[in-house]
């Protein structure tokens, strides 16, 4: 599969032609969901369903969300797109965790250097639409009712994807956040990485262009003016027990939330 971006860093272009009917309905929040769901995830749905939701098409999906979200005034810097080619598969991405979108638009930047799976709730397997698309992805399944359990079974389930060859996407935040609350950073993707001897690639992100829900998590406002950030940094080598890897990824997050702000 050929990467969909081949320089080491990316940035939607000043021009992109938004939808007309965007413009008609005043750039209300409903269109743009309509567009996703009848032009992203019914599709990716449908080939979930029939079996043939394979990685390609997953990756293309999540392009194709990144260029819907362009042309409703979605504007996008991915850094670091260089190092993707030089990591060696399997690794663990460990990211913060703010919006829906980093899950729609890490898989077309990762797929096409290596696998890759998410960890992911139990009852989002279950969610009408999305749930067999999800499912299709062989994802870690966590119940999130018993932690100590959910963390043995992430451990040895992720350890078995990355001696398989699969990297893994950690998001160790409880919960989507639009800060970076260092002190709710846990240490999962150190402990999978350390099992494995897989290195630990941090990700930072910024996506609250796309907003959490009120009710339903995934369909919250669309914040236009808000720009989105993605950058990965350089791979970690897990020694001893990780607690200073562990602070070179949340350095490496903050620095670039730092950055983004200013």
């Amino acid at each position: 599969m050929e990467p969909y971006f081949k320089e080491d860093t990316y940035r939607t272009p000043d021009k992109v032609k938004g939808y007309f009917f965007d413009r008609l309905l005043f750039k209300r929040r409903l269109y743009f969901y309509w567009k996703y769901i009848t032009h992203i995830v019914i599709p990716a749905r449908n080939k979930a369903v029939k079996g043939v939701y394979d990685t390609p098409a997953w990756a293309k999906s999540s392009y194709d969300t990144l260029k819907m979200i362009e042309r409703f005034d979605g504007k996008f810097t991915l850094e670091g797109l260089d190092k993707l080619a030089g990591y060696k598969p399997p690794v663990v991405f460990v990211s913060n965790h703010m919006s829906t979108i980093e899950t729609h638009i890490l898989p077309c930047l990762i797929t096409p250097y290596m696998e890759v799976t998410f960890i992911v709730k139990e009852q989002l397997l279950r969610v009408p639409l999305f749930g067999s698309i999800l499912g299709a992805r062989e994802p870690i399944v966590v119940g999130r009712t018993n932690p100590r359990q959910d963390l043995q079974l992430v451990i040895e389930d992720g350890s078995k994807n990355l001696e398989n060859g699969r990297s893994i996407i950690v998001f160790p935040q409880s919960s989507r956040n639009a800060q970076f609350i260092q002190e709710d950073f846990n240490t999962l993707g150190i402990k999978l990485a350390k099992k494995t001897g897989a290195q630990v690639v941090p990700v930072a992100l910024k996506t609250d262009y796309w907003e959490n829900g009120r009710f339903i998590r995934d369909f919250g406002p669309i914040r236009r003016k808000k720009h989105i950030y993605f950058a990965f940094g350089d791979p970690i080598t897990v020694s001893g027990r990780g607690k200073e890897e562990h602070e070179e990824v949340k350095k490496f997050i903050k620095d670039k939330f730092d950055e983004w702000k200013n």
